[in-house]
């Protein structure tokens, strides 16, 4: 397959080529498209047969639901029934932005899109170029994050040209994505909800609206051999870079010193080995190839390169990577879920 590349500018929208990109998605093609958490790679939502081809061309399994996105909040009745009033005030408060919510679906969506499910997440993404997509097509888009099965999530078009070039028809580069995480993901079929994968809208945000919201137990959990996902993200080994990754846990003097213990250790066995840290402790480690994700202090900044620094330890060849946990407040929780994840919960805690 022939993949077109379109550069479009989010602050001064191309729309012959928005227009073109709507075209492919309404004959059943592929459309990798820029939005506000991570690049996502888009079928139209009510085309049974254009969603399996999302997971042809990630490699995704079938058991693992996609997100739908719209461009007006009036879609999801479309998609959704018996939706909550205090899920129409989520969509008010949150809404375009990087908040998914999962209810009961509709007869119109494919068993495809919701892996057999009866329910099916929706969301409103605040990208413009996203948002004009979705307008011209008139149609509703399934988007996974647009990289291989496993391999971190894109936040660049050249993220999304490494993995999928080849494999979609247009890929729409735009630059780079803001938050650097997926949305996250509420059940509100449930009340109170429940948060299925944490992101770019954090729990504290949704408490502070809604009085109290849980989190699902898998978020806390290793073994999830038996669950069957409500929500992308939830059960499979995902995010990972090519190397070995160890995620170590505890007080930051003694994390550092842990990290410098092991990466000794491989570095004697010849290993390459890469530290992912924060400005405050990057000059701390020796021999080691360092890359900081920030401030520890800011952790959307430390979000929002995260999977660039995953993939770009994978272009410097690195073979073990040891990151150092951060507070798993706020955003930090979406953070510790990505970083655990990517390690297949390899966590050493001090």
């Amino acid at each position: 397959m022939k993949t077109e590349i379109l550069k479009i500018d989010e602050n001064n929208i191309d729309f012959e080529k928005i227009k073109y990109a709507a075209k492919v998605l309404k004959e059943g093609g592929l459309v990798v498209f820029p939005t506000e958490t991570v690049y996502g790679l888009g079928a139209d939502a009510l085309n049974g047969k254009a969603v399996l081809k999302i997971f042809e061309a990630k490699g995704r399994p079938s058991d693992n639901p996609l997100i739908v996105h719209i461009a007006c909040k009036e879609e999801i009745y479309n998609l959704m029934v018996d939706i909550p009033c205090d899920a129409l005030k989520l969509m008010d408060k949150f809404w375009p932005g990087p908040l998914t919510l999962v209810g009961k679906k509709t007869s119109n969506v494919p068993d495809s899109v919701t892996a057999g499910l009866d329910t099916v997440a929706v969301r409103m993404p605040k990208n413009k170029i996203a948002l004009s997509l979705i307008e011209e097509a008139k149609l509703p888009v399934a988007a996974p994050s647009a990289n291989l099965s496993g391999r971190p999530s894109p936040t660049t078009a050249k993220h999304v040209i490494d993995d999928l070039n080849g494999r979609v028809d247009v890929i729409i580069e735009a630059g780079n994505s803001d938050i650097g995480v997926e949305s996250t993901v509420l059940d509100i079929t449930l009340w109170p909800p429940v948060i299925l994968r944490p992101g770019g809208v954090s729990k504290e945000q949704l408490e502070e609206f809604l009085g109290k919201v849980d989190v699902d137990p898998s978020l806390t959990e290793k073994d999830l051999d038996g669950l069957i996902p409500k929500s992308p993200g939830m059960k499979y080994k995902h995010y990972s870079p090519k190397a070995e990754l160890i995620v170590v846990e505890g007080e930051v003097s003694d994390v550092v010193g842990k990290i410098n213990a092991i990466a000794g250790e491989y570095k004697e066995k010849g290993l390459s080995v890469g530290v992912l840290s924060t400005e405050q402790t990057k000059n701390l480690y020796n021999g080691a190839v360092v890359i900081s994700l920030g401030d520890r202090l800011e952790p959307e900044t430390i979000a929002s390169n995260l999977f660039k620094a995953l993939r770009d330890f994978d272009d410097l060849g690195v073979q073990i990577i040891l990151a150092e946990a951060i507070d798993d407040k706020g955003i930090g929780f979406a953070v510790m879920n990505r970083m655990r994840k990517a390690a297949g919960y390899k966590i050493i805690h001090i």
